[in-house]
């Protein structure tokens, strides 16, 4: 039996007309913000997924309904995750949801999850 792989998904909207930029700066922002809230709350995923090169994918949601449903499939398998409203300062109106980071978390559950979407 192989070690327990773990890897975090960082989704992103495509249907807002973001600059790469702005969809670089929405995915760092899931990124950190989800990776932090799981160093808080299981620092024993967290470490093992620092020590295994922080693995991460970046995937594209096409609408809002399909990342909020996307989001509740999270909440309801109890992962951690952070979704990403934008202050309004450069593109976006405030509060538009733009991204969602997942995990880290085990990459089988996430997989069943997300498996299905394409790289951004």
């Amino acid at each position: 039996m192989g070690a327990i792989e773990y890897k975090q998904v960082i989704l992103i909207r495509t249907d807002l007309g973001m600059s790469v930029g702005k969809k670089c700066v929405q995915s760092c922002h899931a990124s950190v913000s989800s990776s932090d809230l799981v160093r808080k709350r299981d620092k024993i995923v967290w470490k093992q997924w620092m020590n295994t090169g922080q693995k991460k994918i970046v995937l594209k949601i096409k609408t809002l309904e399909e990342l909020l449903s996307i989001y509740r499939k999270v909440l309801k398998e109890k992962i951690l995750c952070f979704l990403v409203q934008d202050a309004g300062l450069t593109q976006l109106e405030p509060g538009t949801i733009t991204a969602l980071g997942i995990g880290p978390a085990k990459s089988d559950i996430l997989d069943k999850i997300s498996g299905e979407l394409k790289l951004l």
